[in-house]
């Protein structure tokens, strides 16, 4: 992967400033002067998931605390940018897995989150993505993540419907049964 801070380059502050022409707004007075530095200094934050590994996030397990037991992490915030018109979507994750031979450090499932959340995202494949690389990386008997999240492109532009949230899931595994399913949905609900 290519690393952001090598691609901000004179050129991409000259295209930001143009970018600030363009919608009519004087780049060079006061309050904008510094801004295509500003918003290159936000990229390497909000883009900086292409930087990270999740095989590097997911290294560390343990064999010691492996159980036959849902293990769910829920309202884990995450913020991302809609790749379809680069607005801020953001919300929760809601994540479970039942382990096989092996369980992960609690920090490492939000790590994993924004490996995936801090690039140009849709929230269908952000949910997939977590989903299928923890389940080809841990290999537990399943794994299922609920994404809630409010998508900047509906709120405050097009329809602009202000309340509207939108839930995405992934299921893998032993969750496919309704049973375990169930059972982790009412896990996050309380």
């Amino acid at each position: 992967m290519a690393d952001f801070n090598a691609n901000a380059t004179d050129t991409t502050l000259s295209l930001i400033h143009d970018i600030l022409k363009s919608i009519g707004e004087n780049p060079d007075r006061e309050g904008l002067k510094d801004t295509p530095k500003r918003v290159v200094n936000s990229w390497k934050e909000l883009y900086s998931g292409y930087n990270m590994n999740p095989e590097d996030v997911l290294s560390t397990t343990f064999m010691d605390g492996a159980c036959n037991e849902i293990v769910v992490l829920k309202d884990i915030e995450f913020y991302s940018t809609c790749e379809h018109h680069m607005l801020p979507f953001f919300g929760k994750v809601h994540f479970g897995y039942i382990p096989d031979k092996k369980v992960v450090g609690i920090s490492k499932i939000p790590r994993l989150i924004e490996v995936f959340a801090r690039r140009l995202q849709i929230q269908e494949r952000l949910t997939t993505q977590i989903a299928d690389t923890f389940e080809m990386l841990i290999q537990p008997k399943g794994v299922m993540v609920v994404i809630d999240a409010q998508h900047l492109c509906m709120i405050s532009r097009g329809i602009q419907k202000q309340n509207s949230v939108m839930t995405t899931s992934a299921i893998r595994g032993v969750f496919t049964k309704p049973e375990p399913r169930l059972e982790f949905m009412e896990l996050i609900r309380r």
